[in-house]
């Protein structure tokens, strides 16, 4: 059984290159076609929160006084997702925060990410655009919460990649989808994806 670890966070700015920190984490792991966990945290940046950012995810410096800092936070965050598989919508994002928190800690990433965002790119190329709540209301997923918070965006995440794998079942008959397929899928072009799947194909034979 393969578990996906699937991460969002909220930050106080674009970019960790920047000073940018987070502000709030959250982890949903699926298997199985279901959510079987989850973990949430906000956490201290000790960086202050832009105005424009504190409206954006309703997260405000008060907020955040009090909440662990960010390296007991990623501790706990880093045994949550231990092996498993990663998983972010526009993980070029969720990455960066990722790596850049781990290496505070003299961590390092192990795992590759599988971005939801590249792979409704290449699975619903129809959709208006592939923004995380525009694929919810196109696809009909649940709706789990307020949008720009971590766990509310993570468990939308989380619905979306389970529809993405039946759907390349649905369509391709396969058995199961793993991340090293999502993987391989979201660095093809569309034009590329059925014959990337004859690849995963023979491989897996």
């Amino acid at each position: 059984m393969e578990i996906h670890a699937v991460i969002d966070f909220e930050t106080t700015g674009l970019s960790p290159a920047l000073g940018a920190r987070p502000t709030e984490v959250a982890i949903v792991l699926i298997a199985e076609s279901k959510i079987i966990d989850r973990f949430q945290s906000l956490m201290n940046p000790g960086v202050s929160i832009p105005d424009d950012i504190q409206v954006l995810t309703g997260i405000t410096n008060e907020m955040v006084r009090k909440a662990p800092k960010v390296e007991a936070v990623m501790r706990d965050a880093v045994q949550f997702v231990g092996t498993h598989p990663i998983v972010a919508h526009n993980a070029a994002f969720d990455s960066k925060f990722w790596d850049a928190e781990l290496r505070r800690i003299n961590g390092r990433r192990k795992q590759a990410f599988a971005c939801s965002m590249l792979l409704a790119r290449r699975i619903f190329p129809e959709a208006p655009n592939h923004k995380l709540g525009t694929l919810v209301r196109t696809l009909g997923l649940p709706a789990t919460g307020r949008y720009h918070r971590a766990l509310a965006d993570a468990e939308a995440t989380a619905y979306l990649l389970l529809h993405i794998q039946q759907e390349l079942q649905r369509r391709f008959h396969l058995s199961a989808v793993s991340h090293e397929l999502l993987v391989a899928i979201q660095t093809a072009s569309r034009s590329q994806l059925d014959a990337c799947i004859r690849r995963y194909r023979s491989i897996e034979r």
